[in-house]
This record gives structure tokens, C-alpha cells and sequence, in this order.
């Protein structure tokens, strides 16, 4: 399958990723049919829920959940109550409503390449880049609200997960100011309890001082799981090659790669091209917030 830069692929597993998936999620054939015949009818069962049930969409939460389908009906509530939670915040959720956020603004971007552990890797600037008078705290959580619908449709990041890189460059007061305790508390929730994807790594670079913080405020909101993926490297990008092959950065990140001239205003009609997923996603949570 020839696919766009700025494209995601669809395809259904080959042999190599679904060995992948049998080594690390204990997925074969076997146990996908029975968990996922066992999570639709604990969908079925749980009655004030509204999702869909077809194969590919249990695959969804069954796959980060290594195929135990009370952890993924356990997910699936999880996200219904972050979205009745954070209802003004998410109701009618599409694209077009912060299409000037992706198009004017280089906060959030995505590697066009995956890494060579097949991981997607997601890049947020929320130092200087990041001015909050012009995206505020709310539309960059929407904006990553919406990629993950996204990165969500791709097997192969359903299986090797996503690595995310949180560049501080320039860190100033407003930054900080805008990292209040109410949005780290959202922005973390998420992270941890709502995202159906393998959080494989979260890496912290280019952090000044004053990270200190925005460290205080992120801390009491990670848990243990969270906190035994993050790393901090500061300015030594040899560290975070002990994570991610150089070979598969861009120069800005001390890679071998050439430096990023792209960035989430190239991404924006792949993340438009799916608006029909997102508009099903819409309605999925609880059956009575409808």
C-alpha cells in the first residue's frame, strides 16, 4: 500500500505485526475471536453504554488492553466518563473547529516516519512556539483529542504504540501560566485513563529551569505506570537517542534525519479525511448523554 506523507495507513496487519502483537498483547487468532466475542457481550450487558461492537472497533480497546476484555469494558467506561466529565470541552468535537490551531500554529506535529521499533512518534512544542492568547489550553487538548481518533484507525500503532516527545524550548511565564492545575489534571486524566493506545514513552527535552514549575503541577496528577515512562534529557539529545534511534529523528532532535519543514497544517486533511470516524466518535459514551 503506497501511502501519502502526511497519510495514515488502514491496512489490516501483516504476518510481522500480528507477531508482534502474539509476543507482546497475546494476540492469536484464538484469543482475538474469544475476547472479542466475551467484550461484545459486556457491551451488550452494560446497557447505559453506547459504542459499536463490530470486530475492528473491539480491536480498538482489546489490543491495549492485551485482549482481557474486562480491562477494555473497564476503557471504554473510563472514556465514557472523561467525555461526560469534560462535555463543553468535547461535545460535537470536529476538525473544522480548530482548523486555524493545526493550520497557523506549530505546536503539535507527528514524524511522518515511525521509529524503528514501528512506534508513531508525537511531537508537542509548548515552549516558546506556544503562545496561549493564540491557541489557548482547551483547543491544544482538542487538537490532541483529535489526532488520537486518528492514530487510532492504524493497526500497526495499535500494536507498537506512540512515543511522545514534550520539546520546552524557551519555556516562559506564560507557559507556565497557561499549565494550570486544572488543565494538567485534564491534559494527565486523558493521558492515563482515556487514551486507547500503548503509551510506550514520554520524553521531556529541552526543559530550562523554570520546568520546575510546570513539574509541580504535572506531579501529583502521574501515576506509577505514567511515571516509569517518562525521561527528562534537558539539551543532551544522546540521551534520548538511548530511546529513539538518531536515525529516526530530524536534526532538530540531534537526529540523522533532515530538519522538520512540516508540521500539523500538513497533517490537517488526513485528520479531515476521517471527520465520519470522528463524527461516530461523537456519539459514543454514555447512552443518555445523547
Amino acid at each position: 500500500m503506497n501511502l501519502e506523507p502526511f497519510d495514515i495507513d488502514v491496512s489490516p496487519p501483516g504476518p510481522e505485526l500480528l507477531e508482534v502483537s502474539r509476543r507482546e498483547l497475546r494476540e492469536t487468532p484464538e484469543v482475538r475471536e474469544a475476547a472479542t466475542l466475551e467484550l461484545r457481550q459486556l457491551l451488550h450487558n452494560a446497557t447505559d453504554l453506547h459504542f459499536r461492537d463490530d470486530d475492528d472497533f473491539l480491536l480498538v480497546f482489546l489490543r491495549p488492553c492485551h485482549f482481557y476484555p474486562k480491562s477494555a469494558i473497564a476503557m471504554m467506561r473510563r472514556i465514557a466518563d472523561f467525555k461526560k466529565n469534560n462535555f463543553p470541552l468535547m461535545h460535537n468535537l470536529y476538525p473544522e473547529d480548530e482548523k486555524v490551531a493545526f493550520t497557523e500554529h506549530g505546536i503539535v506535529n507527528v514524524l511522518t516516519n515511525r521509529d524503528r521499533k514501528g512506534r508513531r512518534i508525537l511531537l508537542l512544542n509548548v515552549g516558546k512556539v506556544w503562545d496561549p492568547k493564540q491557541v489557548s489550553p482547551e483547543k491544544l487538548f482538542r487538537m490532541l483529542f483529535l489526532i488520537h481518533l486518528v492514530a487510532q484507525l492504524e493497526a500497526s500503532t495499535q500494536i507498537n504504540g506512540i512515543v511522545i516527545i514534550m520539546d520546552f524550548e524557551g519555556l516562559s511565564l506564560k507557559q507556565v501560566r497557561a499549565l494550570s492545575p486544572s488543565f494538567s489534571r485534564l491534559l494527565l486524566t486523558f493521558i492515563q485513563e482515556a487514551v486507547p493506545l500503548r503509551m510506550k514513552e514520554v520524553h521531556i527535552i529541552k526543559q530550562p529551569f523554570i520546568f520546575n514549575m510546570v513539574w509541580t503541577l504535572f506531579k501529583p496528577f502521574i501515576g506509577e505506570k505514567l511515571r516509569n515512562r517518562l525521561e527528562f534529557h534537558g539539551s543532551d539529545m544522546k540521551k534520548l537517542h538511548k530511546y529513539i534511534d538518531p536515525s529516526d529523528l530530524p536534526k532538530n532532535y540531534g537526529g540523522s534525519r533532515p530538519a522538520l519543514d512540516y508540521g500539523s497544517r500538513d497533517w490537517y486533511p488526513c485528520i479531515e479525511k476521517y471527520v465520519d470516524h470522528i463524527a461516530l466518535w461523537n456519539t459514543y459514551g454514555y447512552a443518555n448523554a445523547l
